[in-house]
């Protein structure tokens, strides 16, 4: 288990935190778990309001960067400016159950969520096992302050269940965060030279979380290794320099981890403990600063565990059974078997997801687990089955992992190993007049697209919703010009998109073939007098084929314009201007002339 603590200092997240997080070295493959603990985070109204309608860039950025290594999210709580955010590795994910969170406020009397704890528990292998992050009050004076406060947070954070409802009542605590612990009685002076020298040691003595932890109940049994790294608090913004304001602040340790393993019960205590529960140990392998980053006036704080049970719960609440390959949509069949006691819930849900998805609601699909018999199958231990449909299934080569969402613990309950998705693509490259002239298919701009990375609160957000508009008559060789989507341009409106438009609409385009029927014939004058003044247009006639399909006899203005497509019509008109003729104007702005008729013929020049 990696822990990392770091006082961030309303600073934007840096470009990379693969070495804060270990992930480029050899540790990596070994660690199952990561809690981050973050302190000051930028909350102010403005920013608040943005991460409540979306996730925070600091969330964002360790998702990204863990999920390649297999991380998923399992549960983050934020209080204001204090984040917790807990991952595992993918397979574990099934024996990390009955997770919860809380968070107790302690700044301005305990009306203010600047300061306080955050917390995470959850059963792991079914042992129960919380992380607190919290941030005290600072300075150096308010050592009392912090214990005060530290009493207050154990006290309040309360869990439901029947174990560990208290944070002490875990058994493994993990404690970490801005703890704001000074160091007494020595200089300034003599602080720095200790620093520069490397002997660190000369100033533990003096750490009042050291002395804290010999002289207050509150912190008896709480651990920690010893601090061979520099002092992380105060640095000036940019620099390994510490602080060279005009407060010139004492260099403090800070930033801390410590854990407390549950002392073992005797007695009638002993006769009712879990069946799971047994003797664990914990062996810290590192614990360091990283220097490198200067985001803040805090370095951040690592720390890598070892911990080991006594025995483990190894049989997930749901084994799921699939192909080793999905190559034809039929085979996109999921059994399940659920374990004796498992709380089935109908809102239970099966998701597929991409090898390298970031949370249990990151699914590429889902299906409901609510299959008919699923009662009888979890009574008599059979295993029930569901089914994707093809339209909802990824085309294309891909590895994905299946896992089974519970609603009653909103936790994923079982995940297979990753297979291999092989469906052909759709169709592509059809003929401009199949996907031009044909009204069964629908242009992809009436489809609400909504990312795959959604953290809807249930799966329904996620279904695809088709248009309710209705669609397009059929009018040969009408070609519609592509949205502003279609063309790689933002879907926001430009002043080039609306030069010489009321908006941005797209274009009819009518194929010469009709065109020149529409010339030759009686009522071909009259169609192509249906022009655009600047009072509005004015249909002269409504007799022929061709203007019925006016777009104002189909309702559709303003959404289309018509427009001609034969740019030879120009080498026509003014060939017919030299013989007298005279053009009509043109429907559009942009569209080419393409009408003539001679005065004689009551169209105004």
């Amino acid at each position: 288990i990696t822990v990392v603590t770091w006082n961030v200092g309303t600073a934007m997240p840096p470009n990379d935190v693969t070495s804060l997080l270990h992930l480029n070295t050899g540790e990596t493959n070994d660690v199952d778990m990561i809690a981050i603990g973050l302190q000051e985070v930028n909350s102010k109204i403005n920013k608040r309001l943005k991460d409540a309608l979306f996730t925070d860039q600091w969330s964002e950025l360790f998702m990204d960067v863990l999920s390649p290594f297999h991380f998923i999210l399992v549960s983050t709580v934020r209080m204001q400016g204090v984040i917790l955010l807990v991952f595992a590795k993918y397979y574990h994910l099934p024996f990390l159950q009955d997770i919860q969170t809380d968070c107790t406020r302690t700044g301005l009397g305990g009306y203010w969520g600047n300061k306080g704890g955050v917390s995470v528990r959850l059963s792991i292998f079914g042992h129960m096992v919380c992380f607190l992050n919290c941030h005290l009050p600072a300075h150096l004076e308010k050592a009392e302050q912090r214990k005060e406060d530290f009493a207050t947070i154990l006290h309040m954070q309360q869990f439901e269940g029947r174990v560990a409802n208290g944070i002490l009542d875990h058994d493994l605590v993990f404690w970490f965060g801005d703890l704001n612990f000074r160091i007494e009685s020595l200089d300034i002076c003599f602080v720095k030279y200790a620093i520069d020298s490397n002997v660190l040691s000369q100033l533990w003595e003096k750490d009042q979380l050291n002395i804290a932890k010999s002289t207050w109940p509150v912190l008896r049994g709480f651990q920690e290794g010893p601090l061979n790294f520099p002092p992380t608090f105060k640095f000036d913004v940019g620099t390994n320099k510490y602080d060279s304001s005009a407060k010139k602040r004492k260099p403090a340790w800070t930033d801390r981890i410590l854990w407390k393993i549950k002392s073992p019960s005797t007695g009638l205590e002993a006769g009712r403990r879990r069946p799971s529960q047994g003797v664990l140990s914990v062996s810290q392998l590192c614990y360091c600063s990283h220097m490198e980053y200067t985001v803040s006036d805090h370095k951040p704080v690592v720390a890598i565990f070892a911990v080991q049970f006594a025995s483990k719960v190894d049989k997930p609440l749901v084994e799921i059974y699939v192909a080793d390959e999905w190559s034809r949509p039929e085979q996109a069949v999921v059994r399940y078997k659920m374990a004796v006691g498992f709380h089935r819930s109908s809102w239970d849900w099966i998701g597929l997801y991409r090898v390298g998805f970031r949370h249990p609601k990151d699914y590429v699909s889902y299906v409901w687990a609510r299959s008919d018999d699923g009662d009888r199958c979890l009574e008599n231990q059979l295993c029930a089955q569901v089914m994707f449909s093809e339209e909802v299934l990824p085309k294309g080569n891909g590895e994905y992992i299946l896992g089974y969402y519970s609603n009653t613990s909103s936790s994923i309950a079982g995940v297979t190993e990753p297979f291999q998705i092989s469906l052909p693509r759709s169709e592509e490259g059809s003929s401009s007049t199949d996907s031009s002239g044909s009204s069964s298919e629908e242009d992809d701009s009436t489809l609400v697209l909504l990312a795959p990375k959604s953290r809807s609160p249930s799966p329904g957000k996620m279904k695809r919703h088709r248009s309710r508009s209705p669609s397009l008559a059929k009018f040969q060789g009408l070609i519609l010009r592509p949205s502003s989507r279609d063309r790689g341009m933002s879907r926001s409106p430009s002043p080039q998109s609306r030069r010489g438009l009321p908006r941005d609409i797209p274009t009819i385009h009518v194929p010469q073939k009709e065109l020149g029927q529409a010339a030759d014939s009686p009522e071909g004058s009259s169609f192509y007098q249906t022009v655009q003044e600047q009072g509005g247009p004015r249909c002269v006639s409504t007799d022929s084929p061709l203007a019925r399909a006016d777009p104002w006899n189909l309702g559709l203005l303003p959404a289309l314009r018509l427009e001609m497509i034969d740019q030879a019509l120009g080498q026509r008109q003014r060939e017919n201007m030299d013989q007298g003729y005279y053009p009509c104007r043109r429907i559009s702005p942009t569209s080419p002339p393409g009408c003539r008729t001679s005065p004689k013929e009551g169209c105004s020049p």
